[in-house]
């Protein structure tokens, strides 16, 4: 019973996936005009905020962590 819930998932997932691509590719409409696309700066990185709750986030784990173990000990 488990296993016949698992492959109805897995292929549900798999079929919208594929509607999913499917859908992307006629939607698109080449030769619109649009603005033409532009190297980017190599030396650009993309940091911002996410980057400092990662840290964040980390830190935090850390603490936990210690906390336990002095706790256990």
């Amino acid at each position: 019973m488990k296993n016949n819930s698992f492959l109805r998932l897995a292929l549900a997932t798999a079929g919208l996936w594929l509607l999913t691509g499917a859908l992307a590719t006629t939607h698109a409409q080449p030769g619109t005009g649009g603005p033409a696309p532009q190297a980017p700066d190599p030396a650009a990185v993309p940091l911002d905020g996410g980057a400092s709750l990662l840290v964040v986030a980390g830190v935090g784990m850390g603490l936990r962590k210690l906390r336990q173990r002095r706790r256990a000990a």
